[in-house]
């Protein structure tokens, strides 16, 4: 009976008999041991037959064991002389090392090296196959690289499948060494012959050079500068015939291998050196090294400017670069030329502005003292305005109320022609008056303006009713829509414009129509005063807003033309903008756009005052307080023509013992506001109204328009009328005191 897991089929057949020979001997003792002890011949006969089969049947399996074995030495043999034969014709050398250990290789591989060829044999380890190369004489070591590249093969690593080197061997030979791993017991070393591929490459890189040079020294020869390339002892390497001319060497020192310190010897002695000398001897060396460069400026005796510029090269040596910049050098010298003289000019230049300058500053402290004089003089003026104001206009209101009283008496007489021209006129003087006070208000008091909420329905309103009787006269027909619109702008100062505007609009429309009113624009508020006036044309519709300038026409009103230049400098002054259009013989619209205000919670808008009461004498008491006696005269005359009792007094003083002797309260207490001793009417009503104990009426005459004055009047409930006085607003104020002497509250002193 067969056992196969007693015999290994991969044993060598000699193993295998060798097995079954062991197999067969152990059988045949245990058949004697079992004969032995007693067992049947009929048994044993049956054991020895069957042991004999198995016996023949493993003689004719090992027989054809040892058939197969002898086939295989034979094909192995074949095999080995058929690489021998394939590895005899290779051009390079191989050689098969099994575990380490040479195998098999060919004859070049055998004989390369013939001073270690007798130890190239069979079982030759791959260390000392290496360690052989690097001992031997017929191997170049070219800087220590081919010892290096034999020794990091002879321990090349075990994860490395190739390992690659060329090694030079003399007579100008070289080998590639290919170093493969086949497996992790097997290797193989391939020598390829390249010296063909080295002396070629090496005949293509000399003629490479060859060519470089040619095209350098082509490159060199057409170059406007001259060239010269030195080694890095300093020789002379190539040139062009540029660096010979421009140095003017002799052949001697432009030959190949040349020391460049010859070369600067020659140098020196031939040339002016504007900079310091070149170093001699080998200290030129180092300073191209320190500054990475020397540069220098030649100057020949001839006037030729030379510049010398030698800088290095990557392969330790320089290059010298000669180039003629006589023109450079001449143009910068001029330029130097023209830059002193220019310098020279400029100084003197600069000396002149300096003297002009020092003469600007005389001149200009002289316009200072000057502005300084005149700031002087205009504000002389203003004091001088201010304080004349007072005087101008305190005859004049007085000579105002004298006339309206004259001409009330002589209503019935043949003078009452001449009093009526002798008040136009006296109105042509007012009106003049008052233009000249407002044009000196604009100049000098200009910070005096102050922009606040207006409402614009009361202030067209009381320009209406101050205007009827001037619309009557012109037989014009004046008219003002309501508005509730509020600006921001100075109330006294817009009152003014909108009077202006609407006088100016009166006198060049008789016998036609003017309104006035206002409309919203975006932010804005544009009040607009239309009249059916004889128009104005184009050329004048920007000249009529300049002094004294007037539209002719059969038409035009009387005036100086100064009403639209005070309407127009107080927009500028207060940022409003005011406009006209106009069309001859069909009217015009003066325009003036504002901005929108918010109306303030605690400002109400001053109430217009109420139509003048009929034809009448007025019931009233009156006290009046003036300090001028002709005014106090004049004043009295006209209350009294209108049917009012009149205590007339020139102080508070004296108005306080009139007020006590009479016993009762008067109606209306109408002071002037600049009083004798500094005392005011403020100070005065006060004292009248504590004494009577009650809040009586009041109206405060004055030429002050200040704002202090508007807010000290506004704080005791007075109104405020400015001198001239306008008879039509006092008599409708009187009146309007009239309608409340029953009507006002008693006060208690405070």
């Amino acid at each position: 009976m067969d056992h196969p897991s007693l015999i290994d089929p991969s044993d060598p057949p000699e193993r295998q008999v060798q097995k079954q020979a062991r197999i067969i001997d152990a059988l045949l003792r245990r058949n004697a041991r079992q004969h032995t002890v007693g067992h049947s011949a009929y048994a044993a006969f049956q054991s020895a037959v069957t042991l004999q089969e198995q016996v023949w049947a493993k003689t004719r399996d090992l027989e054809r064991a040892s058939g197969e074995l002898e086939q295989l030495r034979i094909d192995r043999e074949r095999s080995r002389k058929t690489l021998t034969e394939a590895l005899s014709v290779m051009e390079g050398g191989f050689a098969l090392f099994t575990e380490g250990r040479l195998d098999i290789c060919n004859d070049l591989f055998e004989t390369l090296l013939p001073d270690v060829a007798h130890r190239i044999r069979p079982g030759l380890g791959v260390p000392e196959y290496f360690d052989a190369l690097r001992g031997s004489a017929h191997v170049l070591n070219q800087d220590g690289r081919t010892r290096e590249a034999l020794a990091r093969a002879r321990e090349m690593p075990k994860g490395q499948s190739v390992n690659t080197f060329v090694v030079g061997l003399i007579g100008d030979r070289w080998f590639q060494f290919s170093l493969q791993r086949m497996s992790a017991d097997s290797q193989i070393i391939l020598q390829t012959d390249i010296s063909g591929i080295v002396r070629r490459a090496r005949r293509e890189k000399d003629h490479l050079i060859d060519m470089h040079a040619h095209y350098m020294q082509a490159a060199f020869d057409h170059m406007s500068s001259g060239l010269g390339t030195f080694s890095r002892e300093g020789a002379l390497l190539i040139h062009n015939d540029r660096f010979r001319e421009l140095l003017g060497l002799p052949p001697r020192l432009v030959r190949t291998g040349t020391a460049f310190d010859d070369i600067l010897d020659f140098i020196r002695a031939g040339h002016d050196l504007q900079q310091e000398d070149p170093p001699g001897g080998t200290d030129w060396r180092e300073g191209l090294r320190a500054a990475g460069h020397i540069r220098k400026r030649l100057r020949h005796s001839s006037g030729r400017v030379l510049g010398l510029h030698v800088h290095p090269l990557p392969d330790r040596g320089f290059l010298a670069d000669i180039s003629d910049i006589t023109l450079e050098v001449q143009a910068t010298e001029l330029l130097e030329r023209r830059v002193e003289e220019r310098t020279a000019e400029l100084t003197a230049a600069n000396m002149a502005l300096r003297e002009q300058h020092a003469r600007q500053a005389r001149v200009k402290q002289e316009l200072k003292r000057a502005k300084d004089l005149a700031e002087e003089a205009v504000t002389s003026k203003t004091r001088f305005l201010a304080a004349a104001s007072h005087d101008l206009l305190q005859p004049a209101n007085a000579a105002k109320l004298l006339l309206s009283s004259l001409a009330e008496k002589a209503r019935d007489s043949e003078l009452i022609g001449m009093v009526e021209r002798l008040q136009g006129s006296f109105a042509s003087m007012e009106s003049l008056l008052q233009a000249i006070l407002d044009i000196s208000r604009l100049d000098s008091t200009a910070s005096d303006l102050s922009a606040a909420p207006v409402c614009l329905g009361p202030l067209m309103s009381a320009v209406a009713e101050d205007q009827a009787p001037l619309a009557a006269e012109r037989r014009v027909s004046l008219s003002v829509v309501p508005s509730t619109a509020w600006v921001m702008s100075d109330q006294r100062y817009l009152l003014r414009s909108i009077q202006n505007l609407v006088v100016n609009a009166i006198q060049y429309s008789p016998g036609g129509r003017v309104l006035l009113g206002s409309r919203r624009q975006g932010d804005s508020v544009v009040l607009e005063v239309h009249d059916t006036g004889m128009g104005i044309g184009p050329a004048d519709q920007q000249r009529i807003f300049e002094e004294f300038t007037r539209a002719g026409g059969p038409g035009a009103g009387p005036g100086m033309g100064l009403g639209l230049s005070i309407v127009e400098r107080t927009c500028r002054l207060l940022g409003h903008r005011v406009s006209v259009r106009s069309a001859l013989g069909v009217g015009s619209v003066f325009s003036v756009a504002m901005a929108r205000a918010q109306a303030p919670r605690d400002l109400l808008p001053v109430a217009a005052a109420g139509p003048a009461l009929p034809g009448g004498d007025l019931d009233l008491l009156v006290l009046v307080i003036e300090n001028d006696p002709d005014l106090l005269f004049a004043t009295v005359q006209v209350l009294e023509g209108w049917g009012a009792s009149v205590f007339g007094t020139c102080s508070a003083e004296e108005a306080l013992a009139v007020t006590a002797e009479i016993g009762i309260p008067p109606d209306l207490i109408l002071a002037d506001y600049h009083l004798d001793d500094g005392a005011t009417g403020v100070e005065a009503i006060t004292a009248v109204r504590r004494a009577a104990g009650a809040a009586i009426p009041a109206l405060m005459v004055t030429a002050d328009r200040s704002v202090e004055l508007m807010e000290a009047a506004r704080a005791i409930g007075a109104e405020v009328l400015t001198k001239p006085v306008d008879l039509q607003k006092l008599r409708r104020r009187t009146a309007a005191a009239m309608r409340q002497r029953h009507g006002f509250s008693a006060m208690t002193a405070s």
